[in-house]
């Protein structure tokens, strides 16, 4: 452990001499200014107003911490101004989810939690949202239950072992392992009626920790809503696909969007869902799908249950608040910083606690100005309405200013949710010397070590069992003389639409893994309350955040080069060709160990069909794929991107104010010669060749995903036409990476 702490502060004061020699005395001045302006006390009493009231979308309070928001920015010296859409929102009208028939009796589940004497669950003057999944069909449906586990793809294939069909019946899962509008996504797949998910204790209750409000876990009575709008086709408004959902916008019908769910489904609580699993008397389930509540897991039931959602399916108006301080040198050229602030229910850490950290930055930033500064670049700061539902507000300014975005902007930095611990940080691989080098002179006030060090050490404990990818970032992280890995990007965010569908470079950053929200996630006890207490104690880590972001912004927006380092971006090319490359290899060997065990009759020997081995899915033969043009596509990427990175050391700071200007033309939009014309398969509006959220993953990030995905899919001609088609990508890249260093070199 000692030696990942060394490790990472060589990293650090390797870091730190990159920064001193690209950036100026006056930048130092600046941020040692900035920081001095966050106060923690600020935070805490910003929260406190923030959520004071449930603010989902649509609420009175909602609107109302819009306008405060625009307020706070003007009075910070801002030119600011709201902006609205008119999005398809559904709102519950009614829900029922009973057993007409337990042991003779009506039994009926709560669907809404309990107030907390002393907490803002109890104190607020609105009731919460209650048990709800936006874009759920409504129905009204009663079958028995079918258990599911985590309801993902390898659960869906064990139950196919263990001869069980979903077919006619309501499913339950539990929720993790996986995005939440996947599980009723795959029951409507498979034929089910209804859905329902759970938080079971072994992943956020009891079993962890002690529960709310003794402790930060989830108790009995807890809901974890959410959307379960197909995200993976396109996030945003449902009805407006690619154009901004204004008052003319032509739309779809709510009947023929691809991502509103056709069946009904509920979240619950493990309270109530313990009731349910218990009165299920069929086949046990299997051990690895056994969760901490106090029964008999079992897959199957003959009990009736009865699934009743009932919504008002209207058009909503949403507010986005859009901030600007005017660029002195390149006004039009944008640096943009997102939060979004409408909740589930009071949404303390989910999203305020980040909200609070870009506000913080906004009067800092506000006062340097008021104080003479000027920034180089326009910054553009964005507080999004909408981002629970599916990413509504950030996506429909996105496709509303798509072309100037595309002209303009330099950099989106995202955060979403805050706490005590260690800087996770993903985005674009071209711009983790930016991130390194901005992170310089941060100190973590836990451990009073610099946060790239703590970050380095978490990620060389990357353990045996870890991914490849994982252990590549650990490996990388253990180099003194790289940069720190980023996380590449899926989805769950506002960055989303920046970087997947404009092509856009793109950070999200937040402080986490130690303060624990998870067990009050889209909760009513997501509360000012346990956020203070057991999240963020003293606003400590959410001040850090503010201080962190706060220093990228500066250093964007008054940067003259280019903040690209394009030979990271080359070294996770290369780790990504590679992956995929042994991803084929391997399904190779599987399909080919599996015909010869089906040929040596292997399998009828297993008599137990609960065994995993048992009745296998067959797999296709898997072709020899030509990954010729991918291979030397990267080998090009790595020279051309080496060129030019010697090429700005060289010779950067001495460019006559015409060739800059090319330069930085040239760089401001080279992120996006990774898109794709025709996007990826089954969901266009992601054209981002290099990163997109899983279509069975959700949230996490496949990378070269047009190739991994078909690979992973058995869809093999779509594995070779994108093998193709993302090399071109690559190729575009390094051919503009080849202008920009003829450039420099003149």
């Amino acid at each position: 452990m000692r030696r990942s702490v060394l490790f990472g502060l060589a990293g650090i004061l390797l870091a730190g001499t990159a920064f001193a020699q690209t950036s100026s005395s006056n930048d130092t001045g600046l941020t040692a200014r900035f920081d001095a302006s966050i106060n923690p006390h600020e935070l805490d009493g910003w929260l406190k107003i923030l959520a004071a009231e449930p603010n989902q979308v649509g609420s009175p309070h909602d609107k109302a911490n819009s306008d405060w928001i625009l307020k706070q920015f003007q009075n910070f010296g801002w030119d600011a101004h709201i902006e609205t859409y008119r999005v398809l929102y559904p709102t519950p009208i009614s829900e029922t989810l009973e057993m007409p028939n337990l042991n003779g009796k009506r039994w009926k589940a709560t669907l809404q939690e309990r107030p907390i004497p002393g907490d803002s669950s109890a104190t607020a003057k609105q009731y919460a949202l209650p048990a709800y999944l936006a874009y759920q069909g409504d129905g009204d449906v009663t079958a028995p239950l079918v258990y599911v586990n985590y309801g993902n793809v390898d659960d869906y294939k064990r139950l196919e072992q263990l001869g069980i069909s979903v077919k006619g019946k309501i499913v339950i899962a539990r929720y993790g392992e996986g995005w939440r509008g996947l599980k009723p996504k795959l029951a409507q797949d498979h034929g089910a009626i209804g859905a329902l998910i759970y938080s079971d204790p072994a992943d956020d209750g009891y079993s962890v920790d002690g529960v709310y409000p003794k402790g930060p876990m989830r108790p009995s009575q807890g809901l974890q809503r959410g959307s379960v709008a197909d995200m993976t086709i396109f996030p945003g408004d449902p009805l407006t696909p690619g154009v901004a959902a204004k008052e003319n916008a032509k739309r779809l019908t709510r009947e023929t969007s691809p991502t509103i769910l056709k069946i009904p489904a509920l979240p619950i609580s493990y309270g109530d869902a313990q009731v349910m699993l218990a009165a299920m008397d069929g086949v046990v389930a299997p051990e690895n799908w056994r969760g901490h509540l106090g029964i008999t897991y079992r897959v199957t039931g003959n009990v009736p249950v009865h699934l009743v959602v009932k919504s008002e399916w209207s058009l909503k108006t949403i507010y986005d608040v859009i901030a600007t301080l005017k660029g002195s040198q390149y006004p039009d050229q944008w640096v943009i910083r997102g939060n979004h602030f409408d909740g589930w229910v009071f949404g303390a850490s989910d999203p305020l606690s980040s909200l609070t950290s870009l506000l913080a930055e906004a009067k800092a930033l506000g006062q340097l100005v008021k104080g003479g500064w000027k920034p180089k670049r326009t910054i553009v700061y964005t507080s999004w309405d909408a981002e629970e539902p599916m990413l509504l507000g950030s996506t429909e300014w996105a496709e509303d200013h798509a072309d100037e975005l595309k002209q303009k902007a330099v950099l989106y930095i995202n955060s979403d949710g805050n706490g005590r611990g260690i800087l996770n940080v993903g985005g674009s691989e071209d711009l983790e010397k930016f991130v390194s080098d901005t992170l310089a002179g941060v100190i973590d006030p836990e451990t009073n070590q610099p946060v790239d060090a703590r970050r380095r050490a978490r990620l060389r404990m990357a353990g045996p069992m870890a991914d490849e990818h994982a252990k590549a970032m650990g490996r990388q992280a253990a180099d003194p003389s790289k940069n720190m890995p980023l996380e590449p990007l899926g989805s769950g965010s506002d960055f989303s639409p920046y970087l997947q569908h404009l092509g856009l470079a793109t950070l999200d950053y937040g402080y986490g893994d130690e303060g624990d929200s998870t067990g009050v996630y889209h909760s009513r006890y997501d509360t000012y309350e346990h956020h203070s207490k057991f999240v963020d104690p003293g606003f400590v880590y959410d001040a850090l955040l503010a201080r962190t972001v706060g220093r990228a912004v500066i250093r964007a927006a008054e940067a003259d080069l280019p903040i690209q380092q394009a030979s990271d971006f080359a070294d996770a090319i290369a780790q990504y060709v590679g992956e995929v490359k042994r991803l084929a290899d391997t399904s190779h060997e599987a399909a080919e160990t599996q015909k010869k065990m089906l040929a040596d009759n292997v399998y009828a020997l297993a008599a137990d069909p609960t065994k995993p081995h048992a009745n296998p899915t067959p797999l296709q033969e898997v072709p020899k794929f030509d990954f010729g043009p991918l291979d030397q596509a990267a080998a090009t990427l790595k020279t051309s991107a080496r060129a030019y990175d010697d090429a700005l050391v060289a010779n950067g700071r001495n460019l006559s104010p015409g060739d800059l200007a090319k330069l930085q033309g040239l760089m401001q939009s080279i992120d996006q010669t990774l898109l794709l014309d025709k996007g990826l398969p089954f969901r266009d509006w992601y054209k981002n060749s290099i990163y997109a959220p899983g279509r069975y993953t959700g949230y996490g990030a496949k990378t070269l995903p047009g190739v991994r995905e078909a690979i992973e899919e058995e869809r093999w001609s779509d594995a070779s036409q994108y093998i193709g088609l993302t090399a071109g990508t690559i190729n575009g890249y390094s051919a503009r990476l080849d202008q920009a260093t003829e450039i420099l070199r003149r």
